[in-house]
This record gives C-alpha cells, sequence and structure tokens, in this order.
C-alpha cells in the first residue's frame, strides 16, 4: 500500500500538485514515521512551500534512517539558507560532499552559502569546483560570475555572466551583475544596456534602478540618472545613497537647492561623511546657504573627518624670516589646466628668484604643463600625483618651507588633508578660493576689498589678507582666437551668452534670463558647457525656459569642443551673462580677453562678487550692477539700445589692448603685491 501511495504522490509532486502529494506522503509517514523516501520527499514539499523550518525538521528525521545520505544533507542546507543561516548551511553542504565528493550542486550551493556569508574567496573555489565535476552547470557558471564582480574582478566575470545568461536570459539580477562588471571597466554604455535590461525584466529591482543612474552619471548623463534615482528610491524610501546621488545629479543640472535638501536628508543616515563633503563643497554656491550657513557646514565636516595636524609643536613654532631667499611653496591639482591656471602663472612667472625660492607640488607631471609655465632652473617641481596624502605632507616637511599655498581649496578635497596635517609653519589660501575653508590650519586667506569687505571677516576663520585691485589678475600665455566682430553687426537682434559650467545655471539665474529674453524682442540666448552634449539635458535645460514662457527656439544649446574651438564660441556671443550666486572666475577672464562684455552685479557673497573683482580691476566696472534687478535691467537696455553695436565693436576693437594696460592684467604688479604679503606675514 505504502509504495503504490508513494508512487502517487510522486506523480503528483512532478505534475506540481504539491498540496496532493504532501498528503499521501504525510499519510505514509503516520502508517511508517521511519519511511525515509516520505519524509525526504515531504521535507522538499516544504522547502518548495517556503516552510523551511518544516523542511529542516523532516530532513533531520530522514538523516535518523539514513545518516549517510547526501542529497538530505543537501536539503537541510537549502532550507537553512533561506533561514538566513548560512553558517549552518554550510556545514550541510561539507556533510554532502563528504558523502559524495562528486556531488556538483552540493559544490556549488556551498558556493551560495559561503558568498551569502561574505567568504567571497572560498566561495569561488566551491564554483570552481563544482565546475570541474560539471563544466555546464549553470548555477555554478552563475555564482561565480557573481563572485568575481563581488570581488572587483569585472573581466573575470564578464564571460561567466554571459555565458549563465545564456542559460537564464531572464534573471534579472544577472543582468545587473553584467552591467556592474562592464560599469567598473568605465563600458558605460554597456552597463546602462545591462541595467536597462535588468529593470524591464524586474521593474522592481532597486539596485538595477540605482546602478542605471549611476552610469549614467558617469556619462555625464544627468537627467536621465535622476530619473533612476529617483525610480530606485520610489521602492526604496530610505536609501541614503541613492538621496547622496540624486542630489550630485541634479546639482549638475543646476538644481542646487534641491540637491542640498537630498544632501541633508542622506546626511542624517548611517554614513553622513560624502553627503555633509557634498555639502561643504557646494554651499557657497547655494542662495539657500548666506555667509554663515557656509562657515557652518565647511566646518562642521572639516573637523568631523580631516585629520589632525601631523606635529602639534609645529602650530605653536613662532615664525621668523629666513635670512635671504624665502622657500614658498605652492599646490595644485590643476597646473596642467593652462585656461584655468592664467591668475597662477601670471604670479609664478613674474616672482623675484632673487628673493624667493619656489617649490611647485603638483598632482600633473612637468611634461603635462605647457605654453604658460616660464621655466625657470631655480624652482623645484615635485610630481605628486601618485602620492598618498601622507607622502605628499612628509615631501612639503621636507622641503622645509617658510610658508605653503594652497591653490585648491575644495576644488580638490581630495588634497584638503595635506593641508589639515599642517606640513609647513605658514599656510595660506589663495585664488581657488571663494569662502572660507571652515578649517583652522589655514593662517590666512588672500583676496581684495571686492570680495571680501571688512564687515564680513566674521564670517572667515582665517586672517583676510587683500591685494590692491583683484586678487584674480592673469596673462594669456596660450593659443587663442583672434577676436571677431560682434554677430550683431549682422544679426536683427542681440545674441546673449554663458559659456559656464551647468551646475551654475541655477533657477534663480534661469528666471533671471528669461526675464532679459523676455524683454529683448528677438533675442536669443547662446549656451555651451560640457554637460550639454546629452540630448537629455538639453530637453531638460529647454524645459526650465519653457516654464517661464521662452520657447526652445531662443535658446542655442552647445556641447564641449576642444578649448580652442570653445574659445570661438564667443564669435556668436554679443553680450556674456554672469552667473550667481556662483560667479564666473575663468569664464569672465575668457569672455573680456576674446572681447565680450559680461554683465554681472554685486551679490551676498565672495563667490558672487568675483566676476565684479575682474571687471571692476578690468576698467569694466560700469558692466556691474548692484543688484539682480539692476542685472536684469542692464541686460534689456543694451538689447534695445540703437548704440549698443558701437560700443560693442569698439569695446571688440580694443578690448585686448584695454585690458593688458590695466589692473587685470598687470601680473607684474600683482607679484610685487603679493611677495610684499609674504614678506610681512613671515617677519
Amino acid at each position: 500500500m505504502s509504495e503504490e501511495s508513494l508512487r502517487q504522490a510522486l506523480d503528483y509532486h512532478r505534475e506540481g500538485r504539491l498540496n496532493d502529494a504532501a498528503i499521501l506522503y504525510e499519510q505514509i509517514i503516520e502508517a511508517n514515521p521511519g519511511h525515509f523516501d516520505a519524509l525526504y520527499l515531504l521535507g522538499t514539499i516544504a522547502h518548495q512551500s517556503g516552510n523551511h523550518s518544516a523542511a529542516v525538521g523532516l530532513v533531520r528525521q530522514a538523516l535518523l534512517v539514513k545518516p549517510d545520505h547526501a542529497e538530505c544533507y543537501n536539503l537541510q542546507g537549502l532550507a537553512l539558507m533561506c533561514l538566513g543561516r548560512a553558517e549552518d548551511a554550510e556545514t550541510s553542504f561539507v556533510r554532502a560532499i563528504g558523502l559524495d565528493p562528486q556531488y556538483a550542486n552540493a559544490h556549488c550551493n556551498r558556493g551560495i552559502a559561503l558568498r551569502l556569508n561574505h567568504e567571497l574567496d572560498r566561495a569561488a573555489l566551491c564554483f570552481k569546483d563544482a565546475l570541474e565535476i560539471d563544466p555546464n552547470h549553470a548555477y555554478a557558471i552563475a555564482g561565480l560570475g557573481q563572485v568575481l564582480i563581488a570581488l572587483h574582478r569585472p573581466a573575470e566575470a564578464i564571460p561567466f555572466l554571459q555565458q549563465a545568461l545564456a542559460a537564464f536570459p531572464s534573471d534579472a539580477n544577472l543582468h545587473c551583475a553584467l552591467g556592474d562588471s562592464h560599469h567598473a571597466l568605465k563600458r558605460f554604455e554597456e552597463a546602462v544596456a545591462g541595467y536597462s535590461k535588468a529593470v524591464e525584466l524586474n521593474p522592481h529591482l532597486s539596485g538595477a534602478w540605482y546602478s542605471r543612474g549611476c552610469a549614467h552619471n558617469s556619462r555625464n548623463e544627468y537627467a536621465s540618472a535622476a530619473a533612476c534615482f529617483r525610480r530606485a528610491l520610489s521602492i526604496r524610501l530610505d536609501w541614503t545613497e541613492a538621496w547622496h546621488n540624486l542630489g550630485l545629479a541634479l546639482f549638475q543640472l543646476g538644481q542646487v537647492d534641491e540637491a542640498m535638501e537630498l544632501f541633508r536628508q542622506a546626511a542624517g543616515g548611517a554614513n553622513p561623511r560624502l553627503p555633509l563633503e557634498s555639502i561643504a563643497i557646494i554651499a557657497p554656491g547655494s542662495a539657500a546657504f548666506d555667509n554663515q550657513a557656509v562657515l557652518d557646514a565647511r566646518r562642521k565636516w572639516a573637523d568631523s573627518y580631516l585629520p589632525s595636524p601631523r606635529h602639534a609643536e609645529r602650530l605653536s613654532r613662532p615664525t621668523k624670516p629666513a635670512t635671504g631667499i624665502l622657500r614658498i611653496g605652492y599646490i595644485s591639482s590643476f597646473f596642467q589646466r593652462e585656461n584655468w591656471m592664467k591668475p597662477v602663472w601670471g604670479l609664478i612667472n613674474n616672482h623675484d628668484r632673487g628673493k624667493f625660492e619656489l617649490h611647485l607640488f603638483s598632482d600633473a607631471p612637468e611634461t603635462a604643463i605647457r605654453h604658460c609655465y616660464k621655466s625657470n632652473s631655480a624652482d623645484k617641481i615635485y610630481d605628486i600625483g601618485k602620492c598618498s596624502n601622507e607622502e605628499v605632507a612628509e615631501t612639503i616637511e621636507r622641503s622645509s618651507l617658510d610658508l605653503l599655498v594652497d591653490l585648491n581649496g575644495y576644488s580638490a578635497v581630495d588634497r584638503l588633508p595635506v593641508i589639515a596635517m599642517r606640513p609647513a609653519p605658514v599656510i595660506a589660501g589663495w585664488f581657488n578660493m571663494y569662502a572660507t575653508t571652515g578649517m583652522s590650519c589655514y593662517d590666512y586667506l588672500i583676496g581684495d576689498e571686492a570680495v571680501i569687505p571688512s564687515e564680513e571677516e566674521r564670517f572667515y576663520c582665517e586672517k583676510i589678507i587683500r591685494v590692491p585691485g583683484s586678487y584674480l589678475t592673469f596673462e594669456v600665455a596660450y593659443p587663442v582666437p583672434d577676436v571677431a566682430i560682434p554677430p550683431l553687426a549682422s544679426n536683427s537682434a542681440i545674441t546673449f551668452g554663458c559659456l559656464a559650467s551647468q551646475y551654475k545655471i541655477t533657477n534663480e539665474v534661469v528666471a533671471a534670463w528669461s526675464g532679459i529674453l523676455q524683454a529683448s524682442p528677438g533675442s536669443i540666448l547662446f549656451l555651451k558647457n560640457s554637460t550639454l552634449s546629452s540630448p537629455d539635458i538639453c530637453q531638460f535645460v529647454h524645459g526650465l525656459f519653457e516654464a517661464h514662457g521662452i520657447s526652445a527656439e531662443r535658446i542655442r544649446l552647445q556641447g564641449p569642443s576642444d578649448h580652442y574651438e570653445f574659445l570661438k564660441a564667443y564669435d556668436e556671443i554679443d553680450i556674456a551673462l554672469d552667473t550667481f550666486p556662483y560667479n564666473g572666475g575663468t569664464t569672465t577672464t575668457e569672455a573680456i580677453w576674446q572681447g565680450v562684455p559680461v554683465i554681472a552685479f554685486w551679490g551676498d557673497r565672495w563667490a558672487s562678487r568675483t566676476s565684479a573683482s575682474i571687471l571692476r580691476a578690468a576698467n569694466l566696472g560700469w558692466f556691474v550692477s548692484d543688484g539682480v534687478e539692476g542685472y536684469i535691467s542692464q541686460a534689456i537696455a543694451l538689447a534695445n539700445s540703437a548704440s549698443t553695436l558701437d560700443t560693442l565693436v569698439d569695446l571688440r576693437r580694443n578690448m585686448r589692448s584695454r585690458l593688458l594696460a590695466s589692473p587685470v592684467c598687470d601680473t607684474r604688479g600683482f607679484a610685487g603685491n603679493m611677495e610684499r604679503i609674504y614678506t610681512d606675514i613671515l617677519s
């Protein structure tokens, strides 16, 4: 009777009629409590039905009957894994393998248990053992591929994942893992394809949405990235990493205040470091942060995450002028960026080597520094690009500087620990500074009267030193296009333009520019930056202006090009419009050098007065208004004035000679002012 019932139960089991099969197995066990097959098979049904605790109990009863049954131990291991007991599960699989060393499934399942227990190297060996027994074991192939990507061996993982997908083409997790492998190898297009297939198969796979967003971010497709992160967060609301990365994408789109709110939320999670770092970096460019808030944000991050000085006694060491030549160090991650470093090379090239010995600590090799630097055999250049912060600090210490000048600030946040270690007795910040650092290790910040009025010194933890004129004098010593005639000479209306980074084009900027266009019939706005290479971002930007009633036909968007061609884009602009609260610096100097005036205004912080500082020193201060209303009014007035063409033609014809005769290009005078500052603070 029991054998006939067992055959019937097996038929039901094979047909998927698990409830009917279970009833018969139970009847057999009731009649014969030691019936091994019924116990084992009923345990199998319990596992298949999700009742894993019952499965473990039934398998243990079966093992009392046949303690040397490998399949029983394998089943017990599977049930234990489902109960979250990966370590116990692995023990069961080891027993199964001990009874049957050629049991490929047990080797594979042991690998899965070890992977769940984060023992990845051992898991990989188990999957390989399974494949030695059965080279076509699809689950072992899939498992090995997934473990290899977790071990950061993406190139090895890809062929296994591709082979696994041939067996399991509808497995969303495998498509996601393949995307991860391509992403790790910077094959972003293939990564997006893998993640896209994963979410097509399983729209609720939050990890695939998140990773797809990361891949879009890596391709500068920030609008698509933002959409993906929003989908991930709609599935998993408390995902702080997704909040942070959504904030990064929105920041790149100019949605600065929304990004800052997301960073704030993410900072309330278990890993606040990166969100707080993002807040510290971006704060000066957020209209929602005033000077006090910028100081508080930067101080909070710096106090929490930057290292202490390497030698505390250096902080109290009295600084005395060295006999003879003063040793001045400059540290930068951007010496190779000739267009960006125009003010820096203007200073360095004009230093008096008879009084100052220069030490340049560069994250780029000397061979990458072209055009601008007038090489001097007395200078010492250190290639620190492959050095850790600790090694850089040691190198600076060994150079025995009198003064270290940081040219990075928060534009190279990964190098701020070097400054925090205080590798020189006196440290000053200049050039790439546009707010307080919030760091006690800086002794001085060097600015000017325009960017740091005396009433704002209370928002700085550093002592403020001001140079006469602008703190950003510059010289152009690399190939640039000739100045062209203004496009208004052949057009019926004016062309406004801005070549600033997209993250500076905030909602407030879009509103102001839209107001200018609305009151300037026929005018157009030309925007060009690296972010606008993405069609979805162009659509996003057009949407921002359309919300203010400005049609896409009046907004011309263009993506990146090499720098010479980038500068030629100024040929197509009559008047440049500055961004706020984060002004142009390099953008402003390049615009005026190409003959294009820049309309700006005096803002409420250093970052929003940089252009005013440059334009005033360039004798172009009449393009600087007192506030945003004046900024808008001046642009409208120029667009509608019959005399504007003559003004622009005259400016372009004489701009470079006027600049060269102005304080903004008096780099020799600026160098003298800086040298006096250095001498004074070291005396």
